[in-house]
């Protein structure tokens, strides 16, 4: 199928690639974690192969699945997380790219079950208040997903904090959906150490309004043409 169409082959590539974003930004330990893209235009998302180390993922080692989580070419299985993406795709057609974590201090707050509270105007611009948390789920059916997608839909957040368990984040493409992951962690480290010097100043929302709205809307370079 793939070797036919130079759509999958891209999204494969695209998918390998952002792996090593997850390492560089060290939002995964040993073989934890995972990235997904969703193939425009067909019933199908490309996802990493369960258990393989990072340094040996490959374009050719990524798992194309179907929008049920069944694998249709690849050659390992598919991440212990694919029924959760699945269920992502499948309930929210406007998300491209699909990324699990466990990174230290956003996992830190889905322990305790507690959202990060939009403290930084670094949380209002990437996620337009705070970052919810979602229901304890078992790892390999479709629970988690639905959790996913019971607590973002209607939330501007792209990250979610599912209890006792880590983050999820999504995007229009595979790429924001990393970035949304960074993001998380980042403004999770500082909350927590915020909080270790004080209570921190809430933003009034109508300040997070507006700057959600500049970053989501003005911020960076837009096309003239």
């Amino acid at each position: 199928m793939s070797q036919d169409n130079p759509v999958i082959q891209e999204i494969r590539k695209t998918v390998c690639d952002l792996h090593a974003e997850l390492v560089r930004y060290e939002l995964v330990v040993w073989t934890a974690g995972n990235v997904s893209g969703r193939v425009p235009g067909e019933d199908l998302f490309v996802i990493k192969p369960s258990g393989v180390p990072y340094d040996e993922l490959t374009p050719e080692s990524m798992v194309v699945c179907d929008l049920d989580g069944n694998p249709v070419e690849g050659r390992y299985s598919p991440s212990s997380d694919t029924a959760a993406h699945a269920y992502v795709y499948r309930h929210m057609p406007e998300v491209g790219g699909v990324v699990h974590t466990h990174s230290t201090y956003a996992t830190a707050w889905a322990a305790r079950g507690e959202p990060i509270p939009c403290v930084l105007t670094a949380m209002a611009d990437e996620f337009g208040g705070e970052i919810p948390v979602g229901p304890f789920a078992l790892i390999g059916g479709d629970d988690i997903g639905r959790g996913i997608v019971k607590t973002l839909s209607g939330h501007r957040s792209p990250a979610v904090l599912m209890q006792n368990h880590g983050v999820f984040t999504i995007g229009d493409s595979p790429k924001a959906a990393v970035k949304a992951a960074v993001m998380c962690e980042d403004v999770a480290r500082t909350v927590h150490i915020a909080r270790q010097l004080g209570e921190p100043l809430p933003i009034a929302q109508e300040h997070v309004d507006r700057l959600y709205d500049r970053y989501q809307n003005v911020y960076g370079q837009r096309s003239h043409l």
